[in-house]
C-alpha cells in the first residue's frame, strides 16, 4: 500500500483540515501572546520610565533569547516523538507565562516573564511545520503553510484590537491576563482532539534508519545553497517585519499623537486583513508558480520584497496620519509573501526525520536576525537620533532599517532561486 493511501486510511481529509485549522488557531494565540506587548509598550514605558533601547530589548531580545536557543532541542524531540503533545504543552507554558506578565512589579520581572513566554513558544512552530508537511503533499504545502501563517495576522489583529481597548479602559496588566488565560483551554483542545499524522505519508516516502544527528542536519542544509539564502532572506525580511510590528504603535503615537485604542483599531485591521491576505497569497502564488519551477516563485518573492521597501519608505515619510495608514495597506500585503513559501520549501528540501529540526534552524536564523536584533537595533538608533530629531527619531530609524534590510532580503531570495529546483531533487538522500 502506498504512503498516500495509508495516510488517507489513518487521517481523513476532514481530520487534516481540522488539524490545520487548530494549528492555525494555536499560531494565532502564539502571536497574540507574543505581540500584545507592542500595543502596551507606551504605557509600560510611562510606568517604568525606560528608553527605546530597553523597550526594544524587552520586545525582542528578552523573548527571543530562549525562544531561539530552545527551538533546536525541542525540534530534535519533535522529530522522534509525538508532535501534537509537544505543541499542547507549549501552549500551556506560554499562556501561563503571559498571564504572569501582568503581575510584574518592574521591568526586570516583566523581562523574565517574557523569557518564559519565549520558552513556551519555542515548542510551537517546528513540530507544527513538520505535522503540516506530513498532512499535505509538496504541491499543496506552501498553500497549507499560508493557511497556518494566517495565525500571525489574526493574532496581531486581536492583540492590537484587544490590547488597545484594554489599556485605555483598564491597564496594560489586565491585557496580559485576558489574552493569557484562554490559552490553557486551547492546550487541552490540541491534546485531546488533534490526530498525530504519519510521517512521510503526504510525500509517499517512508522513514528508515535512525534520526540524523544535529550536525548531519546542519551539514545537509549548509550544502543546499537555496536553504542558506532563503534563511538569510527571511532573517532580513523579519528584521523589518518584527521592527515594524513592535515600533509602529510608538511611531504613530509620537508622530501623530493618537491614543492606544485608535492605534489598536487601525493597525489591527491592517495587519489582520492586509497582512493575512499577504500570508495566504504568498503560499498560493508559490504553489501555482512552483508547478512551472520553484525558481520562478522565489524570483517573484524577490521582486515583491524590493517593491515593499519602496512602499514602506513612503509610509515613514508621510506627513499626515491618513496618508501614513492608507499607504501602509499595500506593503502590509506584499512584504508577507515570503514566509509561507520559505517554510514550505524548507520542509520539502530535507529528509523526513529532519523536518522539525530544519524548521527550527530556519527559525533560529530568522529570529536571531529579526526578533533579537530588529527591534533592539532600531530602538537604539532611535535613541541616538533623538537628540537631533526629538519625537521624530523613531520615524527615521524605521526608515533606515527598511531601506537597508529589505533590498538585502530581495537579493537573497534571487540567489536562492538559482539552486532551488536542483536542491529539491536531492531531498530524500537521508530518508
Amino acid at each position: 500500500m502506498s504512503g498516500t493511501k495509508s495516510a488517507e486510511l489513518q487521517m481523513s481529509r476532514g481530520a487534516r483540515r481540522y488539524a490545520l485549522a487548530i494549528l492555525a488557531i494555536v499560531y494565532m494565540f502564539n502571536f497574540i501572546d507574543r505581540q500584545i506587548l507592542a500595543i502596551l509598550l507606551p504605557s509600560i514605558q510611562q510606568e517604568f520610565q525606560v528608553g527605546d533601547a530597553v523597550l526594544g530589548l524587552l520586545a525582542g531580545t528578552a523573548f527571543a533569547l530562549f525562544y531561539v536557543v530552545l527551538g533546536v532541542p525541542v525540534a530534535r524531540l519533535a522529530d522522534r516523538t509525538n508532535r501534537r503533545n509537544l505543541i499542547a504543552l507549549a501552549v500551556a507554558v506560554w499562556s501561563g507565562m503571559t498571564a504572569l506578565s501582568g503581575f510584574a512589579a518592574n521591568i526586570w520581572q516583566l523581562a523574565l516573564a517574557r523569557v518564559g513566554v519565549g520558552i513556551g513558544e519555542a515548542g510551537c512552530s517546528p513540530p507544527a511545520h513538520s505535522m503540516i508537511a506530513d498532512m499535505y503533499p509538496p504541491e499543496q504545502r506552501s498553500s497549507a503553510m499560508g493557511v497556518y501563517t494566517l495565525g500571525i495576522s489574526a493574532g496581531i489583529m486581536l492583540a492590537y484590537l484587544a490590547g488597545g481597548w484594554v489599556v485605555d479602559n483598564y491597564s496594560w496588566r489586565h491585557a496580559f491576563f485576558i489574552v493569557g488565560l484562554p490559552g490553557l483551554l486551547l492546550a487541552a483542545l490540541v491534546r485531546f482532539t488533534v490526530i498525530e499524522p504519519p510521517r512521510g505519508a503526504a510525500d509517499n516516502r517512508t522513514v528508515s534508519g535512525e534520526q540524523p544527528s544535529l550536525m548531519d542536519v546542519v551539514r545537509f542544509l549548509a550544502s543546499r545553497k537555496s536553504f542558506v539564502f532563503m534563511a538569510l532572506g527571511a532573517g532580513a525580511s523579519s528584521f523589518v517585519g518584527y521592527t515594524i510590528i513592535f515600533e509602529m504603535p510608538s511611531f504613530l503615537s509620537r508622530s501623530f499623537e493618537i491614543g492606544a485604542t485608535a492605534i489598536g483599531v487601525w493597525l489591527g485591521l491592517i495587519y489582520g486583513i492586509a497582512g493575512g491576505l499577504g500570508f495566504f497569497l504568498g503560499g498560493y502564488f508559490a504553489d501555482r508558480m512552483g508547478s512551472q519551477g520553484h525558481k520562478r516563485a522565489l524570483n517573484f518573492i524577490a521582486a515583491s520584497t524590493l517593491l515593499s521597501a519602496a512602499c514602506l519608505a513612503t509610509v515613514f515619510l508621510s506627513n499626515t496620519l491618513l496618508w501614513c495608514l492608507t499607504l501602509f495597506v499595500f506593503p502590509s500585503v506584499i512584504m508577507n509573501f515570503y514566509l509561507a513559501p520559505v517554510l514550505g520549501q524548507t520542509q520539502s528540501l530535507v529528509s523526513l526525520r529532519m523536518r522539525a529540526v530544519a524548521s527550527s534552524l530556519l527559525l533560529l536564523i530568522l529570529n536571531i536576525v529579526g526578533l533579537m536584533l530588529g527591534p533592539a537595533l532600531t530602538g537604539l538608533l532611535s535613541d541616538v537620533l533623538r537628540a537631533s530629531l526629538g519625537n521624530e527619531s523613531l520615524r527615521y530609524s524605521l526608515l533606515i532599517s527598511t531601506v537597508i534590510m529589505l533590498p538585502v532580503a530581495a537579493f537573497c531570495y534571487w540567489q536562492a532561486a538559482r539552486s532551488i529546483d536542483a536542491d529539491l531533487l536531492r531531498a530524500n538522500e537521508k530518508d
